[in-house]
């Protein structure tokens, strides 16, 4: 397997547990409010519901955000070469390494940092359909892309 395809799967694997950790706590959270409906009633019944609801819309927000995410990486062929950079990329620019896909958090992988960069971020969209040898700066320091895959 490549460093692009074990890049691509740990963060399928992350984003899929995340999707599933969120569906849990939804899940438990509509169990609660029926639950709850059964036993209770007058304000405090109220306000629990109200509560339980305000809660539940987070964390369908936070699992639609996760969902999209995960559309994003499921349109990468972790097997395809880029020339220029692309969605799906790996960049290499002076010892560090991006995965051009979704912004999620950074991994490691035979002893390399791999940040994931989302290709609509203001680093992403510069980078999109640059080759090697092109340079950028982030915060004040200059990088030149040495390897796109």
């Amino acid at each position: 397997m490549t460093l692009k395809q074990r890049i691509h799967q740990q963060y399928s694997l992350l984003l899929q547990d995340k999707i599933d950790v969120f569906r849990d706590m939804i899940a438990a959270l509509t169990e609660d409010s029926k639950n709850d409906a059964k036993g209770s009633a007058g304000d405090k019944h109220e306000t629990a519901l109200s509560m339980m609801h305000i809660e539940q819309e987070k964390l369908n927000r936070k699992l639609q955000e996760f969902l999209e995410q995960k559309e994003i990486l499921d349109k990468i062929d972790a097997t395809q070469n880029h020339q220029k950079i692309a969605l799906g990329s790996i960049v290499k620019a002076n010892e560090m390494w991006l995965f051009v896909s979704t912004a999620l958090p950074k991994i490691t992988i035979e002893e390399k940092t791999i940040i994931a960069v989302s290709a609509q971020s203001p680093l992403g969209s510069n980078l999109i359909g640059k080759e090697v040898g092109f340079s950028f700066e982030i915060l004040a320091s200059t990088y030149v892309v040495e390897s796109v895959d």
